[in-house]
């Protein structure tokens, strides 16, 4: 039997859908359109060409680059080989990025032409970089010399490896700013995401039917993560824009006549405040979602009346389980303004009180399976900062300081729980606070 048929991984996800869709629209990206076969074809052939410069199953490969139809045959054809994609974010300095580069051990740092100039000085700090790719963008750009081009590589032809990674291998490493230190890599693997991705098609509706606006970066677990993958994955049109602004995101929804829109409330709100709004054709939008922030009560209500065939969703996360935890629907957007929402299907929520909370910071600091005093822990000066280091990190890993729909109470600690892997990530924060501690 082939191993294929059993294998379940990001990777397998393109191929099914070029097998059970082969002549939809996969991704439109400026002049590009791919149908699901041609995505598929485009990103077997560039595994292969991957493959025969010495990219194998667990290597790190970086990109730095906005949206594009590059991105996405990058990151299918990293998946196809099992190496590891680390995305990193366009806006951070040379030596920011030169930090991602080394923490992960990258050897490959893909870029587009706008880029190039500043992943060239980060590779500079960074000895494991060997080689640099350049990618394709959404408007015409030329190949940057001395960079191996991914459209050679795509033309050249051939066949990838028969053997790929499996379900429980790190497919990707994504980054997220520390509040008290450098940026820590999430290591996430194909299960986890997929188990995500499972929760953003039950529970935001994410379906084959839609034809989805992607605007917002690739290198955020948002826009990659909740929406153009479960979007492929469920065999959907996928329209990809490097430009979240209203004049563009008007033109793409009408032109495409995209179904699907997500946005934070700040871009939603340019659109709403956009001379353009009243003229752009928007008939064919019927599902819009927001994150990062809460969406203001008059607004929803702006939106409700200016858009009556659009339903909304508030999803809400974090990197670290991939990041979708709870969703409030359409149906609660005016009911219950301002909530996260419930959890999604593969995720469960607990409430941990504040002395809970104490004693499991006490616990990892001090190694020890009994109760700490906070006497204890704000002893001496030392231990303080570990302590709050300690609180801090744990903060940035359960963000979720929220009141779900079905709570009394006026405030909690929510603890998510998920069927994810945070790899190396409270090991770490544990062990830099241990060391603070003695």
């Amino acid at each position: 039997m082939d191993a294929n048929l059993r294998r379940q991984t990001l990777s397998d996800t393109l191929r099914r859908s070029a097998a059970r869709v082969p002549g939809r629209l996969g991704i439109a990206c400026g002049a590009t359109r791919w149908t699901y076969a041609e995505l598929h074809g485009v990103c077997e052939r560039l595994a292969a060409g991957f493959a025969a410069r010495g990219i194998r199953r667990g290597d790190k490969v970086a990109v730095l680059a906005r949206n594009s139809h590059g991105f996405v045959a990058l990151r299918y054809a990293l998946m196809r080989l099992g190496a590891v994609i680390v995305p990193i974010n366009f806006m951070l300095q040379a030596d920011d990025v030169a930090f991602i580069l080394n923490h992960s051990g990258a050897r490959m740092l893909a870029t587009d032409s706008g880029m190039a100039e500043v992943g060239r000085k980060a590779a500079a700090l960074a000895p494991h970089v060997s080689e640099f790719v350049w990618l394709p963008s959404e408007e015409e750009s030329a190949p940057v010399e001395g960079m191996t081009n991914v459209l050679a590589l795509i033309e050249a032809g051939g066949e990838p490896p028969g053997i790929g990674p499996e379900s429980p291998d790190v497919a990707q490493i994504v980054y997220t700013s520390g509040t008290e230190s450098r940026p820590k890599g999430v290591q996430l693997t194909h299960d986890a995401i997929l188990w995500q991705y499972v929760s953003c098609m039950v529970d935001a509706s994410i379906s084959g039917d839609d034809v989805a606006v992607h605007a917002l970066p690739l290198y955020h677990c948002a826009q990659l993560d909740v929406f153009l993958g479960p979007s492929i994955y469920a065999g959907g049109v996928n329209i990809v824009t490097a430009k979240p602004v209203p004049d563009n995101i008007f033109r793409l929804i009408g032109r495409e006549r995209a179904t699907s829109f997500f946005a934070p409330p700040t871009v939603w709100i340019s659109m709403l405040r956009s001379p353009g709004f009243d003229a752009a054709d928007l008939s064919s939008l019927r599902k819009g979602y927001y994150g990062a922030s809460i969406m203001p009560v008059e607004v929803l209500r702006e939106m409700a009346r200016r858009m009556q065939d659009v339903r909304l969703w508030n999803l809400y996360g974090q990197t670290e389980i991939a990041p979708l935890a709870t969703m409030l629907g359409p149906e609660d957007q005016l009911r219950k303004p301002g909530s996260c929402g419930r959890p999604v299907l593969n995720v469960e929520e607990d409430q941990v009180t504040v002395g809970q909370m104490i004693q499991f910071l006490g616990r990892r600091l001090t190694m020890e399976d009994k109760p700490v005093s906070l006497h204890r822990l704000l002893g001496n000066t030392r231990s303080q900062r570990a302590l709050v280091a300690m609180f801090l990190a744990l903060l940035e890993l359960v963000r979720l300081q929220a009141i779900l729909l079905n709570q009394d109470r006026n405030f909690s600690e929510i603890f998510i729980k998920k069927h994810t892997e945070f790899e190396g990530v409270i090991s770490e924060i544990a062990s830099r606070a241990q060391d603070d501690w003695r």
